[in-house]
């Protein structure tokens, strides 16, 4: 990388590249002016410091995450729509381990207030189980399941902890097949099921 022309998008665009080459807790400032060729006090006109790029790079990821989502969804609805979300959360997080792992970063509040793909990822989420049927608190119970599933599939798959002989991909597509079930039929598989407000 050349000096020349640095901008706070390009620093942060790097920073998202090294996360996923090295990973997202290697990205420092030190490493990344390495990759520049230039002094660490060159970097802090474009980012404040060490917090303020891996907040940049997080909003980053979560745009690029959505990007992908939401074009996968476009058009489709209930399980259709599901399956496409699901294929694009896997691939994303399989294919940009950094940026996945920037999105689980902890940001300020105030920031994911006014983070424009904060609002759409809840959007896109929302009305595609609202397909089902879904509103709250069921809808905020299903949203939990989605990306506890989603997230401990593609962590574990991600780590070599799946080993036997079995395809991974069928798993996956049983895992997405047995959401779907779940979710077409939530009023009766969470009957008898006490909210706080519903507990003596």
């Amino acid at each position: 990388m050349v000096r020349a022309g640095l901008t706070t998008e390009r620093v942060v665009a790097a920073a998202a590249d090294l996360a996923d080459s090295a990973g997202f807790d290697k990205v420092t400032i030190s490493a990344l002016a390495r990759g520049f060729g230039v002094k660490d006090a060159s970097l802090y006109s474009h980012v404040k410091n060490l917090g303020d790029l891996r907040t940049r790079v997080a909003l980053l990821a979560a745009e690029e995450f959505i990007d992908r989502i939401e074009a996968a969804v476009a058009g489709r609805a209930g399980k259709d729509a599901l399956v496409a979300f699901a294929d694009a959360y896997r691939t994303f997080a399989l294919e940009c381990p950094g940026r996945y792992a920037a999105t689980r970063y902890h940001v300020d509040p105030a920031i994911v207030a006014e983070s424009p793909a904060y609002h759409r990822t809840i959007r896109t989420t929302s009305a595609m189980l609202r397909a089902y049927g879904l509103t709250d608190p069921d809808l905020t119970d299903a949203v939990r399941l989605l990306r506890s599933t989603f997230h401990g599939f593609t962590d574990l798959e991600a780590e070599g902890g799946f080993e036997a002989a079995r395809p991974v991909q069928t798993s996956w597509e049983r895992a997405v097949e047995a959401l779907h079930f779940l979710l077409s039929n939530w009023s009766r598989a969470t009957e008898g099921v006490q909210t706080p407000s519903a507990r003596p």
